[in-house]
């Protein structure tokens, strides 16, 4: 009753005479809720000193532990255009296996024998190397043919140039000797005209000596001549000393020139022949480009160009592979400020997607279903949601993971740090504060520092 009439019926009746009202009224029926809630505070007491693991929760999902075990997509390094598909989506493939087959698009590799013809032409272009080496080396043989025979010439004119110099001598002799026949013939004539004019000789001897004087002059004039002679053979000889040595310059730098052009036409024909191998090559290996192999073993996903004929440029990506070999690992991602708490080969427990758990973040001893793991990996930058990557891989010392779990699904992380008491974590979380500042035991640090 709710005593909110003026007519208080408590004080008109007497309700203590009634069964029900000796049961109500008569026993302390709040006794053993009061003992309850006496129990429930000592409990609740002790509680707040129990022991509770600090941590660092994250989301992440399942990734693999190195990078060329993760999901690639598989691209052309030239355009093309699809022809023939030989996998299905979901099958496996063992690396080199081939995909798919894709033909040019580009007018400059259509024609079928490209290979062939720069072949030919490589053939052709190593000819003319060879002739040029050939004809080098005629050239060089030429060069030295008439090296020799300028030494010979000039030999020969020097020779020809003593003779002649030996020649002026004889002549120099012979006319100093003609001076000294005209000295006695006019000494003889005047001698001989006195004793005329004495008259002691005639006058035929006169004559006589007169005529020996004359042919004495003529000797003179000739010898003077012969000498003039000879010094202009030595002259001529000089000239064709210089005649042969020019000549001769003339003909070796014109076979030089020869040599040098067709050395550059061999070194030209030899980069020719360079630059057609490697287009040789390069067009060896874009034919091999047309088939399209799985870069490893592995499971085709999805694929992202689909159709035949449909075309695709460099670059463009084709099908999805996920390796079909992979160590698990998980990536998750932490605030800023609880990255100084993460260091390498801390413990962390796991929850997978789709696996039932149940967690008691402060107390992993009795959390049931969660799977631990390992610190292998923190990023040093920030990630583009604004927090910081960690890698996590199994602990050889858990229970493994299961197997059933795939890459891409999500996770969800618990780093453990210190112990602390349960009044303390609350406190800490009604202030807002962050968990105290967490350094790892010497094991840990030595293998952070490994």
């Amino acid at each position: 009753m709710l005593n909110i009439s003026n007519n208080k019926l408590n004080k008109t009746v007497d309700l203590t005479g009634y069964k029900s009202g000796k049961i109500v009224f008569h026993k302390r029926h709040y006794k053993h809720f009061n003992r309850f809630l006496m129990g429930f505070t000592i409990v609740g007491f002790i509680v707040l000193f129990l022991p509770w693991t600090q941590n660092v929760s994250g989301k992440g999902y399942l990734t693999t532990l190195t990078p060329d075990q993760r999901p690639q997509t598989v691209q052309s390094p030239i355009p093309g255009r699809i022809e023939k598909w030989f996998v299905r989506e979901g099958d496996y493939v063992k690396k080199g296996d081939t995909i798919l087959f894709i033909s040019e698009i580009k007018n400059e590799y259509f024609d079928p024998r490209l290979v062939e013809r720069t072949g030919q032409q490589i053939k052709a272009k190593s000819a003319a190397v060879s002739s040029y080496e050939n004809k080098v080396g005629a050239l060089n043989t030429q060069i030295s043919a008439l090296g020799m025979e300028r030494g010979m010439k000039l030999e020969q004119a020097k020779n020809k140039l003593l003779q002649t110099k030996l020649k002026v001598q004889s002549d120099s002799i012979d006319l100093e000797a003609a001076k000294t026949n005209i000295t006695i013939a006019e000494r003889q004539y005047d001698r001989v005209v006195q004793l005329e004019k004495e008259g002691l000789k005639a006058v035929t001897d006169v004559e006589e000596k007169r005529l020996k004087l004359q042919e004495t002059q003529a000797k003179l004039i000739s010898q003077q001549n012969k000498l003039l002679a000879a010094k202009n053979e030595v002259i001529n000889a000089e000239v064709e000393i210089n005649r042969t040595t020019a000549e001769y310059t003339d003909k070796i730098s014109k076979a030089q020139s020869d040599m040098f052009t067709a050395q550059s036409n061999q070194y030209d024909s030899e980069a020719q022949v360079t630059k057609l191998e490697n287009e040789f090559t390069n067009y060896e290996m874009r034919n091999d480009m047309y088939y399209i192999r799985a870069p490893q073993n592995g499971f085709i996903n999805k694929a992202l160009q689909g159709g035949i004929g449909e075309t695709f440029k460099e670059g463009d990506q084709l099908v999805g592979i996920m390796p079909s070999d992979y160590d698990l690992a998980v990536e998750t991602f932490v605030e800023p400020i609880d990255l100084p708490l993460i260091h390498l080969g801390e413990e962390v427990r796991i929850q997978f997607d789709g696996w039932p758990a149940i967690v008691f973040s402060g107390w992993p001893n009795v959390s049931y279903g969660t799977y631990g793991g390992k610190v292998v990996a923190i990023e040093t930058f920030i990630s583009a949601n604004g927090k910081y990557r960690v890698l996590l891989a199994p602990d050889p010392k858990d229970h493994p993971w299961p197997k059933d779990i795939r890459v891409g699904s999500g996770a969800y992380t618990i780093a453990l740090l210190e112990d602390v008491p349960i009044w303390f974590e609350l406190w800490r979380q009604l202030n807002g504060f962050p968990p105290n500042y967490y350094q790892p035991t010497n094991d840990m640090a030595k293998a952070q520092k490994k």
